[in-house]
């Protein structure tokens, strides 16, 4: 019997960036929690379907995506496909938290991207899941 997974879709246009967050959390972001299964998508549409085919349980999107960012990600998936998943936003500037807020986001991770900032930043949603 293989072991409880969570499933977490990852939007960045940036494959350096998605990359990041891989490493940076790792198969696992805490001992307490399950392994996590990355849903990746370069672009938003790619982002939309593979919400609606996967239904991951977690949304990470950086809002720092070129043309559609992800805060435009969350509010397209929340006003137009129901989300009701916790949103992890990647932010550059923190003067847009108020924007990430309003996009739904849970957690807020800045730039540069931190490994243990983005593990306890998942650990946290996944533990609010359970």
């Amino acid at each position: 019997m293989s072991e409880e997974t969570v499933s977490v879709l990852l939007y960045s246009d940036d494959a350096n960036r998605r990359n990041a967050v891989i490493e940076g959390v790792g198969k696992r972001p805490a001992k307490d929690v399950p392994p996590i299964t990355w849903l990746e998508a370069a672009t938003a549409e790619g982002a939309v379907i593979v919400f609606e085919e996967q239904k991951p349980e977690i949304l990470v999107l950086d809002a720092e995506s070129y043309k559609v960012g992800g805060m435009a990600v969350a509010k397209e998936l929340q006003n137009e496909h129901d989300a009701t998943q916790p949103v992890v936003l990647l932010t550059a500037r923190p003067q847009d938290n108020w924007l990430a807020k309003w996009a739904g986001a849970v957690e807020i991770v800045g730039d540069p991207l931190d490994p243990l900032e983005l593990q306890e930043a998942l650990a946290r949603v996944i533990r609010g899941l359970r």
